[in-house]
């Protein structure tokens, strides 16, 4: 005999029950919608972000120029007409003042002096004679020995033949006087750069100098600096300049010009440079002026992107998503580049322009300085806002 099984009947759920299942159904559906943003934040890749600060620029200013003598001696022979005997010096000789450079050949002075003593002592002579002729006759006026006019006479010739003998001693002195240069001396101590003579030549013959000295060896900077950047440098200000070997030295601010070039609208700024052999006058030098800058909004100059719609930053939103922000650049230097339009004070910015970062793309911010992840725009502003509490997906 077949037997039937019947199926038992259907358990009916309790209200209990049914609440248990609608819960579990919106939990399973919460974690299911929190899953992708949770995935898509933790899939971000980090970067570095930097605030946009109040930073002094140091070594902002730029500027190029020659290397010049900070003052020039021009030395050249002070007598014209004698020919040059001996030169004594070459370029690159530190030479004291009053040292010998040249000599110039002193044999037709020499006997023209001999004839100039002998001159004078002839002078002398007949000074003394008329001088003691007139002596004699000396308070005889009106006493009928002589006559008035005799006695002038030899009065007057005495004080000519006296005139004459002083004529003789200046002419004497100035032979003499002659003698002495023709020695070329050296009128201040310092570093000859060139010397344009040669034995043999004639002194007078031409108007270029002899020798060209560099008072004290001092060479320094003379750069050219935009009439804008003038007044952000001052006297004793530090300067890094560097040589065209590539060696950098330390230098000073010793003028700044009080007038600027109406054509290039450049104006100078002499620079004082240490006594170094490697710094020669007529080279070219580049400087960096430090210190002095004023402070303004900033940023790494690797955070500023150029393309062809000009110059940008990348900024992270409330979001953590990066959006691209047109700025201005002004002042650069210490590797900073000044904001003088663009996001404001406190503003994360991506500090590498070259990340591959495209508009709205999520990032996990990190401090470039302390290496930890950087709060987003959002908490930065609401500090005191507590965290939400996170739901537990159902298990």
């Amino acid at each position: 005999m077949m037997q039937i099984k019947t199926s038992p009947a259907p358990r009916r759920r309790t209200p209990a029950a049914l609440m248990v299942m609608i819960v579990g159904a919106l939990a399973l559906a919460a974690c299911s919608e929190d899953a992708p943003r949770e995935t898509a934040e933790q899939q971000a890749r980090a970067v570095t972000v930097v605030p946009v600060a109040a930073r002094a620029i140091t070594g902002s200013v730029a500027a190029s120029g020659p290397l010049v003598p900070r003052e020039e001696a021009a030395v050249s022979a002070e007598i014209a007409g004698y020919r040059v005997a001996r030169v004594l010096v070459e370029p690159g000789a530190y030479v004291r003042k009053g040292q010998t450079l040249a000599v110039l050949d002193g044999a037709l002075l020499q006997s023209q002096l001999q004839q100039q003593e002998a001159a004078l002592a002839q002078a002398e002579v007949q000074a003394q004679q008329a001088e003691s002729q007139a002596a004699r006759v000396e308070g005889l006026e009106g006493q009928g020995v002589l006559s008035n006019e005799q006695i002038e006479q030899r009065q007057f010739q005495a004080q000519s033949a006296r005139a004459q003998a002083r004529a003789q001693a200046a002419g004497l002195a100035d032979l003499r006087a002659r003698q002495a240069r023709l020695s070329v001396t050296a009128p201040v101590a310092g570093l000859v750069l060139a010397r344009n003579v040669r034995p043999g030549d004639q002194s007078g013959a031409g108007t270029t100098p002899w020798f060209v000295i560099a008072r004290d060896g001092l060479i320094e900077l003379r750069a050219e600096v935009s009439e804008a950047d003038l007044a952000r440098i001052r006297q004793g200000q530090s300067v890094q300049v560097t040589l065209q070997n590539g060696e950098t030295v330390q230098g000073t601010v010793r003028l700044v010009s009080p007038q600027v070039n109406a054509e290039s609208q450049l104006g100078e700024v002499w620079i004082r440079l240490p006594n170094r052999p490697d710094i020669r006058a007529g080279g070219f030098a580049s400087a960096a002026f430090q210190g002095g800058g004023a402070s303004s909004l900033t940023v790494p100059e690797t955070a500023v992107r150029y393309d062809g719609d000009g110059a940008s930053v990348m900024v992270v939103g409330e979001d953590n998503r990066v959006k691209r922000v047109a700025v201005s650049t002004g002042a650069r230097g210490g590797g900073l580049v000044e904001l003088v339009r663009g996001p404001p004070a406190g503003a994360l910015v991506v500090e590498s322009a070259g990340s591959f970062l495209l508009e709205n793309d999520m990032i996990r911010p990190v401090r470039a300085s302390a290496g930890a992840a950087a709060p987003t725009a959002k908490s930065a502003a609401q500090p005191a806002a507590q965290p939400a509490a996170k739901t537990e997906p159902a298990k």
